[in-house]
């Protein structure tokens, strides 16, 4: 699944193609992929993409109305969930659907191609048209955690402090739960815990301010190392320009089980938790 980086980089190499360009018709392939709270895709027409925002691993296209439609059914955003294989990507007019695409949006003054394609190859993907209103009202929007780069480290620990305090379950586990910190996955979960030099089976309220901030600090350095190689790319993902990220050439321990740890030479192990395959030095990560 796309993590924060990957979603970052697609809408920093989405966001100059569509932006200020107005949605003229949508035609949804799989109507499956709409969330059941969602206004119809439909009533995206003749809005406006006034920006292109992430929370967590949202894609947030943001919109301005048209002259002509009705108060109270005004979309405010389109949220994508890219989910695990999901891409957003623009194309130029006429490009016929992919086998899986599951959505377009044909769009009027891009500075980009002018159809903007929602392919999902397994379907996980989710589209959301929402109003201020029905965005707040979303559980999953509702009790999402904090932003990891949104604050410095020091500050970010404070916020994380009183959810991991009395939580007897691994560190890594609470990482990956998003209503503790949104973006974060598999991936930057075993590459912070590694950086950090905390095992990821260490029960979540043993770690002091100290390790808090030294884990915050090394999950922000990973993050924004990721990003400025593009995330990465694994298996499917693309940005919005089909470029494959970097990131995965420098992994320190995620998809090395058995490998020699690249700071001590030990072999590092595998384990499961939280249902994630897990990968971590036990020499270097206490």
């Amino acid at each position: 699944m796309p993590e924060l980086p990957e979603v970052e980089t697609v809408v920093r190499t989405l966001r100059p193609q569509v932006l200020n360009s107005r949605i003229m018709g949508v035609e949804l392939l799989r109507p499956s992929i709409v969330l059941s709270e969602s206004l119809p895709l439909e009533s995206l027409c003749g809005c406006r993409i006034s920006a292109v925002d992430r929370r967590g691993k949202l894609i947030l296209l943001r919109m301005l109305a048209g002259e002509r439609q009705e108060a109270g059914q005004k979309p405010d955003c389109l949220v994508v969930h890219l989910r695990m294989t999901g891409r957003l990507m623009p194309h130029p007019a006429g490009t016929p659907p992919h086998a899986h695409t599951r959505c377009l949006f044909h769009l009027e003054g891009a500075q980009g191609a002018s159809v903007l394609f929602f392919d999902d190859v397994r379907a996980f993907g989710v589209l959301f048209a929402a109003t201020n209103t029905l965005l707040e009202a979303w559980p999953f929007w509702r009790e999402l955690g904090p932003e990891p780069l949104a604050v410095p480290p020091d500050a970010l620990a404070r916020q994380l402090s009183p959810r991991f305090a009395g939580r007897r379950g691994a560190v890594k586990s609470l990482l990956l739960d998003q209503s503790v910190l949104a973006g974060i996955g598999n991936i930057y979960a075993d590459e912070a815990l590694f950086r950090a030099g905390i095992d990821p089976r260490r029960a979540a309220q043993t770690l002091d301010d100290a390790a808090l901030v030294r884990l915050c600090r090394a999950l922000q350095e990973v993050l924004r190392l990721s990003i400025a190689q593009c995330g990465s790319s694994i298996r499917d993902y693309r940005d919005a320009n089909g470029n494959v990220g970097a990131f995965q050439n420098s992994f320190a321990v995620y998809g090395r089980g058995e490998q020699p740890c690249r700071t001590c030479g030990r072999s590092l192990e595998k384990a499961r938790i939280a249902g994630r395959a897990t990968v971590f030095c036990p020499h270097c990560q206490q």
